[in-house]
Parts: C-alpha cells; structure tokens; sequence
C-alpha cells in the first residue's frame, strides 16, 4: 500500500493534553494499524505544547526531525533536537514544549501491548 501526502489526514487539535496552543498532527497512515494506536508526523509551533499525559499498556516513540523543545520525561526536564528519540511507556509520562523559534517538527508512534 502506497499512501501519497496528499491524501493522509491532517488534524489540528487546541490544547492538546492541556498544553499551549495547537498541535497538528498529520497521520501517516490511515485507519487503525495492527499494535499502532497512532503513527504521525507532529508539528509543534514555537510557544506550543503536549501537556503530560502518562502511557499504561502502551509505549509512544517521538522522534524529532526538526526543531528544539523541552521533554518532561516522567518528571524529569530533558533538553531535545534534531535526531533525539524520546521513548514513553510502563505507565511514565511526559510532555513536550516547543522552545526554540521555528517549528519543533516530530514522528510520533504508538504501540499498544
């Protein structure tokens, strides 16, 4: 299966997880995916953010193309750019902020047990 650019579905969501700003999100693939909750390409605007939210039963994978932001990595505040993957599971949370002044451009993955 081929999906081309313009058909993935883009979703912009206000406050997501009771963060700052929007968040879009374009989904890479369509439909629920075998053991993947979400597969997407996440855009954060300067200013903007994931609030905290905790993964039980599941594991999220970031992987950040472009940008810099700060990680609540189930408490502690970790520093991340281009190239870093954050990885968030066993019922640890975290959040996202964008930091820098251009986008914080990132892939998003979830994977249910």
């Amino acid at each position: 299966m081929v999906i081309h650019r313009s058909e993935m579905k883009v979703e912009e969501k206000e406050r997501m997880r009771d963060g700052d700003g929007i968040t879009r999100l374009t989904h890479l693939v369509n439909g629920d995916q075998k053991n993947a909750r979400l597969f997407a390409e996440v855009t954060l605007e300067p200013g903007c953010s994931i609030g905290e939210h905790p993964h039980d039963s599941e594991t999220e994978y970031y992987f950040i193309l472009s940008g810099t932001g700060i990680v609540n990595d189930d408490g502690k505040e970790v520093e991340v750019k281009q190239g870093d993957s954050v990885v968030t599971g066993n019922g640890a949370s975290h959040s996202i902020r964008n930091t820098g002044s251009v986008p914080l451009v990132f892939y998003a993955v979830i994977v249910t047990y």
